[in-house]
């Protein structure tokens, strides 16, 4: 059984530790969390990729990668990306239990360290700026990143559809910020969007697996405590329960297959003991082999070749994508609200809510048998009043009725149908 401890490292900055000796390896990261921002979101997006090329003692690719091999193969990796309207920065390192090492050495303790160097002393060039070369290249990646979720046209119209769907809202950001602001950014405004970071970001240090807590918080707690810590946002996500006009754009674009996204508001808070009723209704209505969608707009009427539900807890919106040709695309749609009136009116089977039941609970079991998981899961815990276990959101998804499935499914309200049409000839 894990052991879970929350404690305050400084203002604005919070250490988590889970603590399982069922793994051989450990995982720690530090995530910074700031408000989503069209003015700030590709300088952020950078950072994390920046800050984990080089340090101080580890000034080049090839003496950091050495120092790694030396730590018994551990590992660093850098990601961005939203949990609601909140920009996520994160920093890991993997690497095995102290346990397993020779001569009692810490690898939790120097991992810890080689962590703080990376975000708090960066190889800077004469001029106190990231280096030109690390900065170009890290830049070049971010603008690829772009282009491959460009590319991927599955990915492109779920984003494409969210940026629609929550224009008016900081989620409709893309997490790398647009294309433009990623080429017209300078060293200058890298260093200064890193000061800010330092300073003001609300933080989560997070350890996981086999590790010694105490060691690692030890490290962060003396490393933060030399900054200046001020102004350290809110990190608030805006619901908006129901939906008005629906907003309808239709793209074109050189595709095999045409894809029609569809944005809905939940009607559903976060934190709130509706969110578990919410989540099972969407994996009645799209969530697994045996749901609405795939039993009958894909199987049964073969007006897709996908067809899903995915229900955004953070900001209370559901998504039904699919992929489909041209020619189906509008009797696609009409079938997917159809299944979601089927739902609304309660026109589903004991066997259905059971199915999506132990689909859920399955899901939920599995969390803890991996640290990237694990991490997942508990960081999104800290955004909400209520702080629960894998397990108890399980019980909370056995709890819930038919009755309250039904209510949940009328509290839903279509916003945005989103459509990526192939051209002539190609679809």
């Amino acid at each position: 059984m894990a052991q879970i401890n929350r404690s305050s490292i400084c203002d604005g900055v919070q250490f988590q530790s889970i603590k399982d000796t069922r793994f051989k390896t450990m995982r720690m990261s530090v995530h910074f969390l700031i408000p989503l921002s069209s003015q700030t979101a590709a300088s952020n997006a950078l950072l994390p990729f920046l800050l984990t090329r080089a340090c101080r003692d580890y000034p080049d690719y090839t003496r950091l990668s050495q120092r790694l091999a030396e730590l018994y193969g551990a590992s660093v990796s850098a990601d961005v990306g939203k949990m609601g309207d909140v920009q996520r920065l994160t920093i890991t390192a993997v690497g095995i239990a102290d346990r397993y090492c020779f001569g009692g050495e810490s690898i939790s303790r120097e991992l810890a360290h080689l962590l703080c160097q990376m975000v708090f002393e960066p190889p800077f060039d004469e001029n106190g700026n990231f280096r030109e070369e690390d900065f170009k290249q890290e830049k070049r990646q971010t603008l690829e990143n772009i282009e491959a979720e460009f590319n991927d046209k599955r990915s492109y119209a779920k984003l494409r559809c969210e940026e629609i769907l929550c224009e008016n809202e900081p989620y409709g950001i893309s997490r790398y910020g647009s294309k433009a602001d990623v080429t017209a950014l300078s060293r200058e405004e890298l260093r200064t969007a890193w000061e800010t970071l330092i300073r003001s970001a609300r933080v989560e240090v997070m350890v996981s697996g086999n590790c010694e807590p105490e060691e690692v918080a030890a490290g962060f707690k003396a490393s933060f405590q030399q900054q200046r810590r001020e102004n350290i946002p809110s990190c608030d996500t805006k619901i908006i329960l129901q939906a008005g006009a629906v907003r309808d754009v239709t793209e074109t674009m050189q595709v095999a297959q045409s894809k029609l996204v569809m944005g809905f508001r939940t009607g559903t808070e976060p934190d709130t003991p509706e969110m578990a009723q919410t989540r099972l209704m969407a994996t009645i209505f799209g969530g697994t082999p045996h749901s609405k969608l795939f039993l009958n707009v894909r199987e049964k009427l073969s007006l897709c070749y996908y067809c899903s539900a995915q229900y955004n807890t953070a900001k209370g919106i559901m998504l039904v994508q699919s992929g489909v040709e041209t020619k189906n695309m509008e009797a696609a749609k009409e079938e997917i609200l159809k299944q979601l009136h089927e739902v609304q009116a309660g026109n589903f089977t004991d066997e259905e809510i059971d199915s999506a039941k132990m689909s859920l609970c399955n899901s939920y079991r599995t969390i803890e048998d991996y640290l990237g998981s694990m991490e997942t899961w508990y960081l999104a815990q800290v955004f909400r009043k209520s702080f629960r276990t894998p397990e108890e959101a399980a019980a909370q998804i056995n709890s819930v009725t038919r009755q309250q499935i039904i209510d949940a499914a009328n509290k839903v309200t279509l916003d945005t149908v989103y459509r990526l049409k192939g051209s002539e000839g190609n679809a």
